[in-house]
C-alpha cells in the first residue's frame, strides 16, 4: 500500500449536492425551493409560526415558578470527603474550608456555597468551616470528634 493509492471505503463519502446550476443538475432554477412564497426566499426561518393560527407553544398552559432568589449550594456528602481524606488529597489535620474543597477537586465551584449532608460515614476528625450544613451531618461530624462551623452569610458570586 503506497500513500497515493489510499481511498475511503465505499460509500463512505458522498458529493454534496450543488443547488441551482442548470436544469441538468436536477436541482436548477428554483433549487427545489419551489415558485414564490416565503420559503423560496432567504433568510426565512418561521419555526413554531401556524399561518395566524394561535401556535402551539402559546396554547399550552404554563406552570410552576423559577425564583430568581434561590440559592444553589454545592453538596458534598461526608461519604465522599472521607473518601478524600483516606486518598490524601485533604489532609484531615488542617482546618477544611470550601477554598481547600476546591482545591482537592471535590467542589468544581462554591457557587452560593457549601453545604455538608450526611450520606455515608466520616471517621476522620475534622475542622470543618462551610455556608451550610444539615442537622444530622453536624451530628455526624461531632460524632466523629470534629467540628462543623456554619457561616452564617454564604459567599458573594465571584
Amino acid at each position: 500500500m503506497k500513500l497515493n493509492e489510499l481511498r475511503d471505503n465505499a460509500g463512505a463519502t458522498k458529493k454534496r449536492k450543488r443547488i441551482g446550476r442548470g436544469p441538468g443538475s436536477g436541482t436548477g432554477k428554483m433549487g427545489g425551493r419551489g415558485i414564490k412564497g416565503q420559503k423560496s426566499r432567504s433568510g426565512v426561518s418561521i419555526n413554531g409560526y401556524e399561518g395566524g393560527q394561535m401556535p402551539l407553544y402559546m396554547r399550552l398552559p404554563k406552570r410552576g415558578f423559577n425564583n430568581i432568589n434561590a440559592k444553589t449550594h454545592a453538596v458534598v456528602n461526608l461519604g465522599l470527603l472521607q473518601k478524600f481524606i483516606d486518598a490524601k488529597k485533604i489532609d484531615a489535620k488542617k482546618p477544611i474550608t470550601e477554598e481547600v474543597l476546591v482545591e482537592s477537586g471535590l467542589v468544581r465551584r462554591v457557587k452560593d456555597g457549601v453545604r455538608i449532608l450526611a450520606k455515608g460515614e466520616l471517621k476522620a476528625k475534622v475542622e470543618l468551616t462551610v455556608t451550610g450544613a444539615s442537622k444530622s451531618a453536624v451530628a455526624a461530624v461531632e460524632k466523629a470528634g470534629g467540628t462543623l462551623t456554619v457561616t452564617s452569610t454564604a459567599k458573594a458570586a465571584e
